[in-house]
C-alpha cells in the first residue's frame, strides 16, 4: 500500500487545498495520470500520478486544506521504492538562472515531513551557510538567516528551515501586527474564505506597500507609430496565418530591453546590498481565475518581437488552464502590468517584492494634441507608470528607463532588430 502526500508545488507553500478529484475509489491508475487539482499559494496545479496501481482510498474530500507532507489518499500497487522519493516543485538556484521544469508535476507516496528546526540567536557573526534557493526565499520573506539552525549536511540552512522562520529583517525592528478591522457582515451577506492564491497576494502586497519606500513617474507615449506599425504587421500575418502581435508585445519587449541598459532597475534590494540582476527575466502580469500570476519570460531582452510575443501567449494560456509549473513563475527581475485591454488609461501597479520596478501600462486613447506649428490634431497617446523602491531606484534613473522604453515604443521598427 501507497500513501499519496501533499507535495511542496511552490517554494513558499506551506499547505494545499484539493479543489478537485479526477479519479475516484477503485479507479485504475497510472503514471501520468491526472488524479487531482491542487491549489497552492501562487496558482491551482494539476498533480499527476508518479505510480501504477488502484486508488483505494481518498483521505481528503475536495475542499479540504491539507499541509504539505500529510496523506491525501493510499494507492494499492506500484514500485515500493516511490515511498521513498518526496516531491518538492523544482525553481531557480538563483532569480536570473532557471532549472530545468520536471518531466510532470508528480505526486509522492510517503515520505514524512521535514521536521521544522527551531531558530537559535545569532552570535558570532559568522558567514551563514545556506543554499542559493534558501538565501533567495529568505530574501524575499526577509528573514534573518543567522537565526536559524539548518537541518542540511554540515548545517546548511535548506528551503524547509525557512518554513518556521520569523519574517523579520536583519537589523530591524519587525513591524507591528496590523490591526485587525471588524466587518459587518448580515445573514444575506455572502462570506468567501480565502483561498491560498487570493492569501498570498493579500500578504505579498501588505508587505510590499509597508516595507517598500514606493515613488511613481509617468510618461505619455506617441502611440499613433506603434498603431500604424502593428496595423501593417498583423495585415502581413493575417495572409500568411501567422499569430498576430498585441500592443503588449511591443510593451513587453521594450521595457526588457530597457532594463537590459540600465541594469540598476533590474535589481533587488537584499538588506546590505543590491543585486543587479545578469538576465532581464521578465514577470507578465496575467488574470486568472481567482487572481494574479505573473509569469516569467526568461532572458526577454534576447528574444524578437515574434519569440516573446509567442512565449507569452503559451504561458497565459497554460495560467488559466493551471497548466503552469512552478519554475515558469519564479525567479523575475522586472514586472510588467497592462490594463488597457480593460479600457483603464493609467494607473499606478505595486512594486512585486523582491524586484524594485513595475510598469504600469494603459490604453491607447484618441485625444486632441498639439502638432506641427502648435496647432491642435487628433493624435493617440497611451501612459507608462512606474513604481519603484526608492532604497534601489532613483528618480532620475527611474526617468531615463521610461523614458528609453517611450523611445522605443515611439519608434517600434527598431524593435524588429
Amino acid at each position: 500500500m501507497i500513501q499519496i502526500t501533499m507535495p511542496k508545488l511552490s517554494d513558499t507553500m506551506l499547505e494545499g487545498t484539493l479543489v478537485k478529484w479526477h479519479k475516484k475509489t477503485g479507479d485504475k491508475i497510472s503514471i501520468g495520470d491526472v488524479i487531482a487539482d491542487v491549489e497552492t499559494d501562487k496558482a491551482t496545479m494539476e498533480m499527476e500520478a508518479f505510480d501504477d496501481g488502484v486508488l483505494t482510498d481518498i483521505l481528503i474530500p475536495e475542499g479540504g486544506v491539507v499541509k504539505v507532507g500529510d496523506p491525501i489518499a493510499t494507492l494499492d500497487g506500484g514500485s515500493t521504492e516511490s515511498q521513498k522519493l518526496p516531491v518538492t516543485a523544482k525553481a531557480p538556484s538563483a532569480p536570473a538562472a532557471p532549472a530545468p521544469a520536471p518531466a510532470t508535476t508528480a505526486i509522492s507516496s510517503g515520505a514524512p515531513a521535514t521536521p521544522r528546526p527551531k531558530s537559535r540567536p545569532s552570535s558570532d557573526g559568522a558567514r551563514v551557510k545556506a543554499s542559493p534557493l534558501a538565501k533567495k526565499i529568505a530574501q524575499e520573506r526577509g528573514i534573518d538567516l543567522s537565526r536559524l539552525q539548518g537541518s542540511g549536511p554540515g548545517g546548511r540552512i535548506v528551503v524547509a528551515d525557512l518554513d518556521s522562520a520569523p519574517a523579520a529583517p536583519r537589523g530591524a525592528q519587525a513591524a507591528a501586527p496590523a490591526a485587525k478591522i471588524d466587518v459587518p457582515c448580515s445573514d444575506a451577506d455572502k462570506k468567501i474564505p480565502l483561498t491560498g492564491m487570493r492569501r498570498t497576494i493579500a500578504e505579498r502586497l501588505l508587505i510590499s506597500k509597508t516595507q517598500i519606500p514606493h515613488f511613481y513617474l509617468t510618461m505619455e507615449v506617441d502611440a499613433a507609430p506603434l498603431s500604424k506599425l502593428r496595423k501593417e504587421i498583423n495585415a502581413a500575418a493575417e495572409a500568411t496565418g501567422s499569430p498576430k502581435i498585441t500592443v503588449n508585445d511591443f510593451v513587453l519587449l521594450a521595457t526588457a530591453r530597457a532594463a537590459a541598459l540600465h541594469p540598476k532597475v533590474n535589481a533587488a534590494f537584499a538588506g546590505d546590498s543590491v543585486v543587479e540582476y545578469a538576465d532581464v527575466n521578465l514577470s507578465v502580469a496575467i488574470a486568472v481565475e481567482d487572481g494574479l500570476i505573473t509569469p516569467v519570460v526568461r532572458k526577454a531582452d534576447k528574444l524578437s518581437l515574434r519569440e516573446i510575443s509567442a512565449a507569452v501567449k503559451d504561458l497565459a494560456v497554460r495560467a488559466r488552464n493551471k497548466k503552469i509549473k512552478p519554475e515558469e513563475y519564479a525567479g523575475g527581475t522586472v514586472t510588467v502590468s497592462n490594463l488597457g485591454a480593460y479600457g483603464v488609461d493609467s494607473f499606478y501597479a505595486i512594486v512585486n517584492p523582491p524586484q524594485a520596478a513595475i510598469l504600469a501600462v494603459g490604453a491607447i486613447v484618441n485625444k486632441p494634441v498639439v502638432g506641427p506649428n502648435d496647432q491642435i490634431i487628433a493624435g493617440q497617446r497611451m501612459s507608462i507608470a512606474l513604481s519603484g523602491d526608492h532604497r534601489v531606484v532613483d528618480g532620475a534613473l527611474g526617468a531615463q528607463f521610461l523614458a528609453e522604453i517611450r523611445k522605443s515604443l515611439e519608434s517600434p521598427a527598431t524593435l524588429l532588430f
